[in-house]
């Protein structure tokens, strides 16, 4: 019922996949609770910057990252990406507007988002090497 109650109210669960390094395909993935789908991406940012500071089995290098872009990883019933550290494509469609709302970029229940730094993922896009 508790379930129920949340998903009426427009709140979710998704993963967040923190993107630390893609070379050395450094991520760690954590479940999102009560994720209200009408706030801003700019208001669900601020709040994984916080969370992942105080989350426990998050490594320090993880805590204090720079992180500044969500995108799109994977949506239920659509495909995965064969790169296993982020999807290189689609980035207009797939990276998140801060002043757009979770639910007008598609975020929905179960869905897959990377947190990054755009800086480093141009960058891994020009050149997508794996260093391990």
């Amino acid at each position: 019922k508790q379930w129920y109650q949340r998903r009426v109210r427009g709140m979710v669960i998704v993963t967040v996949r923190f993107i630390r390094s893609f070379e050395y395909r450094s991520i760690k993935t954590v479940p999102v609770n009560d994720v209200d789908t009408s706030s801003t991406v700019a208001a669900f940012i601020s709040r994984l910057k916080e969370e992942v500071r105080t989350l426990k089995g998050i490594p320090p290098p993880f805590r204090t990252h720079p992180y500044d872009t969500l995108k799109i990883s994977h949506q239920p019933g659509s495909f995965k990406a064969n790169d296993i550290v982020i999807n290189l494509e689609g980035d207009i469609e797939l990276i998140l507007r801060e002043t757009s709302t979770l639910r007008d970029c598609g975020v929905g229940a179960e869905t897959e988002l990377s947190f990054f730094k755009l800086s480093e993922y141009e960058a891994y896009k020009l050149n997508p090497e794996k260093k391990w």
